[in-house]
């Protein structure tokens, strides 16, 4: 689809995303919000694509990315907003790849990130963004699982590694959010032989450089491509699915604090599903469309942690 909408909880209602100058239609792409924009770029259809535009919601009108000094197209990257810039790294063009650049919305430019350092080519990982540095961890290649990473420093363009000792097993497909201090990364998936779901995770601490020595065992059943959210206290997990095919219609909140889990209430809430997408609001998680085993889902539901409670939103 080449549409899209903006959503207003105050309101419960949906407005239509014009189509004007809008990039062509895609799927596994990325999407960053600046402030005052939408960034989407990158992702894949009918081939892998290296363009992207920026939406603003205040005159409701597109504006084109600039293919001069862009990455080479992709999918299944990932994407930061630093503050200033857009920083796009790894993921599949024909091959995996480990390069990456910075776009300026402002100057819309493109600044290459060196590969010195870089972690090795992959897909499917995770990104976070520190307030001075991205962090990459995991994702695969071929039949690789990488349990590796690295922080990227814009200012310096330089990588720096993670340690592996202490990191959870490698994964593909799992979830990553910054708390302020440190990176959490839950869930996933890996195959060596047979299947593995997972519903562990860790925490890394950049400025000791080290993961959490535990992390406390998590109520729900291991799954890939679920939703996270940080909540400014906690990281609130939702749906999903396994390899078994089975969707989810569960969560749960994860405290760092207490190294705990509190379960999310399942009453009133959306259908099982996978590869939706979820968004923190300050006060509430708004959780939007998805697929089931057999269908897509585009409706929409709010769920405040504050009242335990789902409100079904208009579709």
């Amino acid at each position: 689809l080449t549409y899209g909408g903006r959503f207003s909880p105050a309101s419960n209602s949906w407005t239509f995303t014009t189509t004007n100058a809008a990039p062509s239609r895609r799927i596994n792409h990325t999407a960053v919000w600046t402030g005052s924009n939408m960034i989407i770029w990158g992702g894949y259809y009918p081939t892998v694509s290296n363009d992207g535009g920026r939406y603003s919601p205040s005159s409701d009108s597109w504006t084109p990315t600039t293919t001069n000094g862009a990455p080479s197209g992709r999918q299944s990257h990932t994407a930061v907003w630093t503050g200033t810039e857009m920083i796009v790294w790894g993921g599949v063009t024909t091959n995996d790849v480990n390069d990456g650049a910075r776009y300026n919305p402002a100057t819309d430019t493109w600044t290459a990130i060196t590969t010195n350092g870089a972690p090795a080519p992959r897909n499917s990982h995770t990104a976070v963004w520190t307030g001075t540095e991205m962090i990459v961890w995991g994702g695969y290649s071929d039949t690789n699982y990488f349990n590796d990473g690295a922080r990227y420093n814009p200012t310096s363009n330089t990588w720096t590694a993670i340690p592996t000792n202490g990191a959870p097993a490698g994964r593909a497909y799992h979830t990553g959010v910054w708390t302020g201090t440190e990176m959490i990364v839950w869930g996933g998936y890996s195959y060596d032989g047979a299947n593995h779901d997972f519903n562990d995770g860790g925490r890394y601490n950049p400025t000791a450089n080290t993961w959490s020595g535990s992390f406390a065992s998590t109520p729900l059943a291991g799954r890939s491509y679920a939703t996270a959210v940080w909540t400014g206290g906690e990281m609130m997990v939702w749906g999903g699915l396994n390899q078994n095919g089975t969707y989810f219609n569960d969560g749960a909140r994860y405290s760092p604090a207490s190294n705990g889990w509190t379960t999310v209430s399942t009453a009133g809430g959306p259908t099982a599903r996978a590869y939706h997408t979820a968004v923190w609001t300050d006060t509430d998680m708004i959780v939007w469309g998805g697929q089931t085993i057999s269908s897509a889902v585009v409706d929409t539901f709010s769920y405040t942690p504050t009242r335990f409670l789902y409100l079904y939103l208009r579709p």
